[in-house]
């Protein structure tokens, strides 16, 4: 990893650690069971290790990560079992989202939605790196839940769409011809939602994320 330049303050260089970790957790670049040593983190990201121990607390939380007396930090394993879990959450609070996207987001935001909508049809799913293809999955929920304007529902809802998309990741080669529906889901959705259409949005999220849990179990 490339170190970024230090930023000031110990707040905003552990808000920084927090971000860098969780994205690396996220796709696994980090993988399942690995022990994180905070030296050689504090080393690559350019700054001490109080705010790398900071994010680690914070990915606990996130379960993300977990840590053991006497013998460190590790990735957090890797369940499937964990899937219907999380769906059960998401199937119930990415909708609620959705609709009070639709209903609420403001002008700004239902521009800034359109655009993306309209950058998300023109992406090249069949040459794009695939993990590029899921950080811009991550970039769509998250300003769909941005949009919602309910810094809690939003917050709770990052938490589990960054555990599945990690299982996602984990199935990644497994689910090459998925990539292409996906991406028409998200337009759809982001369409509704961009033009306040509620009902429309709520059930693109509910049919969204079942879809994806089918599309795991398939091949599991």
């Amino acid at each position: 990893m490339t170190a970024a330049p230090v930023e000031l303050g110990s707040a905003s260089m552990a808000d920084r650690a927090y971000r860098a970790l969780r994205d690396r957790l996220i796709m696994l670049e980090i993988a399942p069971g690995e022990p994180i040593d905070d030296d050689e983190l504090a080393k690559e990201l350019g700054m001490g290790r109080t705010p790398v121990r900071e994010a680690l607390k914070r990915l606990e939380q996130d379960r993300l990560v977990i840590s053991f007396p006497r013998r460190g930090t590790f990735a957090t394993g890797m369940d499937i079992a964990d899937l219907a879990h999380i769906s059960e959450i998401r199937v119930q609070l990415e909708p609620m989202a959705a609709r009070r996207a639709a209903e609420r987001a403001s002008r700004a935001s239902r521009a800034e939605i359109l655009d993306l909508a309209a950058r998300t049809g023109q992406l090249d799913v069949q040459h794009e790196d695939r993990s590029d293809v899921m950080r811009w999955d991550l970039t769509v929920h998250r300003a769909i839940y941005r949009a919602a304007n309910n810094p809690h529902l939003e917050d709770v809802l990052i938490r589990y769409d960054n555990l599945a998309t990690r299982i996602h990741c984990m199935f990644l080669d497994r689910l090459k011809t998925t990539d292409l529906n996906v991406v028409a889901e998200h337009v759809a959705l982001l369409s509704a939602i961009a033009e306040g259409e509620a009902d429309r949005a709520d059930e693109l999220a509910r049919d969204h994320v079942l879809g994806f849990e089918r599309a795991i179990r398939a091949v599991i």
